[in-house]
């Protein structure tokens, strides 16, 4: 069995474990660490490729960085083996309606959510887990340590790794993309999205993975930290500038200021969507550069 191009050395010990489709959503690459106890992070890489990894390197022990849906998707593989979860992941992670309404804000979307995860994916709502983790903790499998940081903002409970003896970050969704940082659910924070990104970004690492692109080295890494912070400028320019004349929410959120109306699922676009154009209209207002004025949002005059 080959996986040279799946199974990609970051250190001696610590592996990235290419998904199908360059990481893209549903799927999420994952981070294999060896030593007297094999551990992968993430189970979003699909099915077969956690089997062909499982069957080089016998996986002990799954890791879940947070509860997105591609984080998850393919755990059941791994049912049997020692599973552990962040302390801040609510129990709503067994039932799927639960998950829904936490993730879309509502019943009537949490529906929607439901139906589309178990038609569309076939994703199974994850047992209880064999233990929690917490922010500082060590996880040692004999070869290296591996400390959990929590970096909130993207969820409640996200968190990246550093791989203490091989100066790896798993930096999970913070992610590099160009669509930039998402904070599309309820709990998401910009503020503490922003705080999380810099303060793993000054970390000493020599390497740094995400879950959704390519590892960069030390010295390319800073520039795509600066980048991807700046992209919440972008977000916050986008929707400021559709307040030049007074607008609605849901006229803001027809624009699709930031999906450009290309997800395919219209209804969870629009839920989504709202999620973050309503953040950034709480910055903007909150900066004294929105107002609102009944149901309308106009820009302050200078």
């Amino acid at each position: 069995m080959d996986l040279t191009d799946k199974l990609v050395p970051l250190s001696r010990n610590v592996f990235w474990v290419v998904a199908p489709g360059k990481g893209r959503f549903p799927f999420s690459n994952g981070f294999l660490i060896t030593g007297n106890e094999n551990i992968l992070i993430d189970a979003g890489m699909g099915e077969e490729r956690i089997r062909e990894v499982d069957t080089l390197h016998h996986i002990d022990c799954l890791i879940i960085s947070h509860s997105h849906l591609d984080h998850l998707l393919h755990w059941t593989y791994l049912k049997d083996r020692r599973i552990l979860l962040p302390r801040e992941t609510p129990d709503s992670f067994t039932d799927l309606m639960q998950m829904g309404i936490r993730y879309t804000g509502s019943p009537e979307n949490a529906e929607v959510w439901k139906k589309r995860v178990a038609k569309d994916f076939g994703f199974i709502p994850l047992r209880q887990p064999d233990g929690r983790y917490t922010n500082g903790d060590i996880i040692d499998n004999g070869s290296v340590r591996i400390e959990p940081i929590h970096a909130p903002g993207h969820l409640n409970d996200h968190y990246c790794f550093f791989i203490h003896g091989d100066d790896v970050l798993l930096s999970t969704d913070i992610d590099f993309e160009s669509f930039g940082p998402w904070y599309g659910n309820p709990e998401s924070d910009v503020t503490r999205f922003k705080e999380s990104i810099i303060r793993i970004s000054h970390l000493p690492f020599k390497t740094v993975c995400s879950s959704h692109k390519p590892p960069l080295d030390q010295i390319e890494a800073p520039q795509a930290f600066e980048r991807y912070l700046k992209i919440f400028d972008r977000h916050q320019n986008l929707v400021y500038d559709l307040c030049s004349n007074p607008v609605s929410l849901d006229d803001i959120i027809s624009a699709s200021p930031f999906y450009r109306n290309k997800m395919p699922h219209k209804i969870l676009q629009r839920v989504y969507e709202g999620q973050m154009i309503r953040k950034n209209l709480e910055i903007l207002i909150g900066e004294g550069q929105v107002e609102k004025s009944g149901s309308f949002y106009r820009q302050v005059a200078p």
